[in-house]
């Protein structure tokens, strides 16, 4: 039998970086994100080798390694064998050999939540392994637990809770670990038209977020006001992007959108550079009226609303800097997991 599972990627909307500590403890966060038909898939198959088999498809990793209740953490499939280590320890897996494969719709450090992603497909792959009574709200904290604090990989909260719930969600986080996510319910039309009109491109460049958001980390820590005040800024963001999102005030979208991009880049030194500046201005040009860098920043995916239908003029002038525009669509479902 093999078991299998699959998470959304999602784009954030507004309000990134808000949900990152200490920020989130001290002031309280808020973002508006939505899940996209890009995903991440796991499977489990049990083979009859004493070993356990590791293997990233789209990276073309893999690891051999013999059956233990602990696999070690060396830099090679780290988030797979954190997962492993996790599970093990909290619920007992039985010393029987398996290959855990993973694949991704999009790359590393592209700033769709792909890593956080890609440890909640995991860890479904394992829920529907062992029939382990969990619920969303479970999955998603374990999932931001074995990243931040068994890893120790610096990041937020959101792209765990958005890959397992799915859909379109405005979420708070606080102190004590405490998220709460609220799904909204949009109209159908305002969800094509937003689909319609924002469009995703990858600057072809990935980043190593964790850099970036220790910079953000540090300046909450040194109180820097400037930092602080932006992400403020940001949290306002998220509540007028979800008013005007649930009120069909789409033309105010870009504007919003924009907005942010402005605040962001006084959260740290690298979430922008000559490039990124490059790209928007000639998104903007061409007739967007707003965007933003998706994720931490310093590369990856970025998006821009483009109204009426200038999404096509947009388009061509994004393609002359070397990336691709890619298609999408919004999705309704977050993780899901079966067996064959």
């Amino acid at each position: 039998m093999i078991y299998r599972s699959k998470a959304p990627l999602r784009i954030g909307l507004a309000g990134g970086g808000t949900d990152v500590s200490p920020y989130s403890d001290l002031y309280g966060g808020a973002i508006l994100n939505a899940t996209i038909s890009l995903s991440a898939y796991a499977s489990i198959e049990p083979i009859k080798e004493n070993q356990i088999i590791v293997e990233a498809l789209d990276r073309k990793e893999k690891q051999v390694l013999d059956l233990a209740a602990t696999l070690p953490i060396d830099g090679t499939l780290d988030l797979l064998k954190g997962v492993y280590n996790r599970i093990n320890a909290e619920f007992k897996i039985p010393m029987k050999g398996f290959r855990l494969s993973t694949f991704v719709d999009a790359p590393a450090g592209s700033g769709l939540g792909t890593s956080s992603t890609l440890v909640v497909a995991v860890l479904g792959a394992f829920v529907e392994m062992l029939k382990l009574p969990l619920g969303d709200y479970d999955i998603a904290h374990l999932a931001y637990e074995i990243e931040r604090y068994d890893l120790k990989l610096a990041g937020g909260r959101q792209d765990q809770y958005a890959a397992t719930f799915g859909g379109v969600n405005f979420m708070e986080f606080y102190d004590n670990d405490k998220v709460i996510v609220n799904p909204l319910r949009i109209r159908s039309q305002y969800m094509h038209e937003l689909e319609n009109n924002l469009v995703l491109y990858f600057t072809a460049t990935s980043r190593e977020s964790a850099t970036i958001i220790k910079e953000q980390v540090k300046n909450v820590n040194n109180k820097d006001e400037k930092s602080i005040e932006a992400m403020h800024q940001l949290k306002e963001q998220a509540k007028m992007m979800k008013e005007a999102l649930l009120k069909g005030k789409l033309d105010e979208f870009g504007e919003i959108l924009d907005y942010g991009f402005q605040q962001k880049r006084k959260m740290a030194a690298n979430i922008s550079n000559s490039a990124i500046e490059e790209i928007y201005e000639a998104a903007k040009n061409a007739g967007a009226t707003g965007g933003k860098i998706s994720g931490a920043g310093g590369g990856g995916f970025m998006i821009f609303y483009c109204p009426g239908n200038t999404n096509h003029a947009v388009k061509d002038a994004l393609l002359q800097f070397g990336g691709e525009v890619k298609n999408y669509t919004f999705t309704t479902y977050g993780l899901s997991s079966w067996n064959v």
